[in-house]
């Protein structure tokens, strides 16, 4: 397994920070990985070492605002003006350089939490150059309620500004996390049943920030984007889609990745999978049960593997 990391200049010439783990032959298939809030793509490391003695490799870029890109900008922070386009572009550069990295070869999309959101914002406009995609810890909401919750976030940027990091925001997203995990040890029990894994994430210094109110209003807005029908029908009917989640994940609840599963169903997508793993909480792809849901990962993949798809290489 050969393991790197590498800077990739996005379109508007910011720097992405990219992760890349790669089997010692040729790759059989690449996964790329669009990682969730307050994290960055480092933290994919034991699934990169667990996805190369399979024949797959995995690229994951620090998203704007996150990780080692946030020195090139600001952390927790897309972009003073169209940050969700931004952040979906950046899917796309990185896509480009994995073809030129692996001509030819078969690429699953994989997005974590808020990456699974700026995944489909992806999938609207480049679903037929994949091979299958994969949403981890996502959920489906009416428009509706993500243009309430863009009015709070609205209001907070014109108190605090654009770059003001709203408590209030914080606490309508996140306060109730923790509150079916009590006696809770820590304020991130809510993502993981693993202690050892929690305690990584509360002592990473590039994990667990507050993000600003522009990043609020920009993933909102690309939220009321991904959540319509009509869009959702946009997405190339033949792509094989998986959706995995834990039963007691607060952001899914694990009913809501089945809103998920049935609005993808719903727009004509045959091709749809859910998977729930009982007692599991948000971070299904590090959490006890690890090995299972990577088991799982990689026989999906077989099996998407054999489905044909168009070779493009947008």
């Amino acid at each position: 397994m050969e393991h790197e990391a590498f800077w990739l200049d996005a379109q508007d010439h910011s720097r992405l920070y990219v992760h890349a783990w790669r089997p010692m032959g040729n790759a059989r298939a690449v996964i790329l990985l669009s990682h969730g809030m307050a994290e960055h793509g480092g933290r994919y490391d034991r699934l990169g070492k667990a996805l190369t003695p399979a024949g797959f490799a995995l690229y994951a870029a620090d998203q704007r605002g996150h990780g080692h890109s946030a020195s090139y900008g600001t952390l927790g922070h897309y972009a003073d003006q169209d940050g969700w386009n931004k952040v979906v572009g950046d899917l796309a550069t990185l896509k480009a350089s994995i073809a030129v990295r692996h001509p030819g070869v078969p690429v699953f999309l994989l997005g974590h939490s808020m990456g699974s959101y700026i995944a489909q914002g992806y999938l609207l406009h480049h679903s037929a150059s994949l091979q299958g995609a994969i949403l981890s810890g996502s959920n489906y909401h009416p428009v509706t309620f993500y243009r309430s919750a863009a009015l709070v976030a609205r209001i907070e940027r014109w108190r605090q500004g654009p770059t003001g990091r709203s408590a209030l925001i914080e606490h309508l997203s996140f306060g109730a996390f923790n509150k079916r995990f009590k006696p809770a040890r820590t304020c991130y029990d809510w993502l993981n049943r693993d202690p050892a894994e929690v305690d990584a994430y509360s002592n990473d210094p590039l994990c667990g920030f507050r993000c600003t109110n522009q990043l609020w209003m920009d993933l909102l807005g690309g939220l009321q984007q991904i959540s319509k029908r009509s869009n959702l029908a946009q997405i190339d009917p033949g792509l094989p889609i998986l959706i995995i989640g834990g039963e007691c994940d607060p952001v899914s609840d694990g009913k809501r990745l089945t809103h998920l599963a049935d609005a993808l169903s719903g727009t004509d997508h045959p091709f749809v999978t859910l998977k729930v793993y009982p007692q599991a909480r948000h971070e299904i792809l590090i959490e006890t049960n690890r090995e299972e849901v990577t088991r799982d990962l990689l026989a999906w993949m077989e099996q998407a593997l054999k489905q044909p798809r168009p070779r493009r290489s947008e």
